[in-house]
C-alpha cells in the first residue's frame, strides 16, 4: 500500500564535504531502513577543515519544498538542523506548524566543528522561543544548551539543571551531550524525559578527530526510530548506541575533523 514504510524528513543545510548536515542525515536514516527526504534550507561550501561560505535559500523556495512533501508524501518523524538565521527559523517554525510530519527532533546547530558560527546570533532566541517549545526531542551539546538556557554548564549538575531548564522552555524529551566535556575517560549524556524520569548514557571516549557530523547523526538516528514506532527512550538509546558504533569505528576522509562511519552500527548487526 502506498505511503506506508516509514518516511522521515531533515530541514537543514547541506554539507558539501558529507560528513554532516543533510549529508549525513540521509546517511543515516538509510543505514535505519527508514527513506529519508529533505528540506534544504542553506547551502555551505564545507570540507573536513571547515565551512568556507553559506548561503541560505530564499524563504519561497523553502516553503514550496514543505508543500510538496505535504502534497504526497506521509512523513512519520522529522528533525532540523541547520537554519542559518532568525527568519528562516520562523520561516521553518510556520512550515512546521502547517504541517503535520510526526515527531519533531530539534538539533539546535549553531557552531561547526572547526569554529564557524551556523546560526546568527539574533537566531539564538527564535530557536528558543520559537523552535524549542514544538520539540518533542531537544539534543543540545554543552554550549547549544549553556546559549539556549544563559548559564553556565561545569559538572553533571550543571547538565541535570540546564535539561529541566529547557523543558521549562517547551521540550518535551531533552538528551544533553556532554561530547564537549573534558572527562578524558567517557562521554556522558544525560536525559530527561517527558514523564521525568532521567538517566545517564555513557560510553568511551575515542580518542580521535574523526567527529564531524556527531550530533547531526544522533537526532537523525532517533528521528529514523520514532517513525519505526519506537517510544522516546528507546529511539534515544539506539541513537547513542548508534554514535558510539560510529566514532569507534572510524574511516580516513579528510585532512581535518573527519566524518563518522555512518555503516558501522549496522556491520554489527543491529536492528
Amino acid at each position: 500500500m502506498a505511503n506506508e514504510f516509514p518516511q522521515t524528513l531533515t530541514i537543514a543545510g547541506t554539507d558539501s564535504g558529507g560528513g554532516a548536515g543533510v549529508m549525513a542525515d540521509l546517511k543515516t536514516m538509510q543505514e535505519r531502513n527508514v527513506f529519508a527526504t529533505a528540506v534544504i534550507v542553506a547551502v555551505t561550501a564545507q570540507n573536513t577543515l571547515g565551512v568556507q561560505d553559506f548561503m541560505a535559500l530564499p524563504q519561497k523556495l523553502i516553503d514550496e519544498q514543505f508543500a510538496s512533501l505535504a502534497a504526497d508524501l506521509k512523513i512519520r518523524a522529522c528533525k532540523t538542523g541547520m537554519l542559518a538565521d532568525a527568519e528562516h527559523v520562523h520561516g521553518v517554525v510556520e512550515n512546521l506548524k502547517k504541517y503535520n510530519f510526526g515527531p519533531l527532533t530539534v538539533d539546535p546547530v549553531m557552531i561547526a566543528k572547526g569554529g564557524a558560527a551556523l546560526l546568527a546570533d539574533d537566531a539564538v532566541v527564535t530557536v528558543r522561543d520559537e523552535l524549542v517549545p514544538l520539540a518533542d526531542v531537544l539534543t543540545p551539546n554543552l554550549p547549544e544548551a549553556e546559549r539556549l538556557t544563559g548559564t553556565t554548564i561545569t559538572d553533571s549538575r550543571g547538565m541535570e539543571r540546564a535539561a529541566v531548564a529547557l523543558q521549562d522552555l517547551g521540550a518535551k524529551n531533552v538528551i544533553i551531550k556532554g561530547g564537549h566535556e573534558a572527562t578524558p575517560e567517557q562521554a556522558s549524556d544525560f536525559v530527561l524525559l517527558a514523564d521525568g524520569r532521567s538517566f545517564w548514557l555513557t560510553a568511551p571516549r575515542v580518542d580521535t578527530v574523526r567527529t564531524h557530523g556527531t550530533g547531526d547523526t544522533l537526532s537523525s538516528c532517533i528521528t529514523a526510530e520514532l517513525a519505526k514506532g519506537k517510544d522516546f527512550e528507546s529511539a534515544i538509546r539506539i541513537g547513542k548506541d548508534y554514535v558510539t558504533a560510529a566514532i569507534a569505528n572510524p574511516i580516513a576522509v579528510g585532512n581535518g575533523h573527519g566524518p563518522l562511519n555512518h555503516w558501522a552500527y549496522n556491520q554489527g548487526g543491529a536492528e
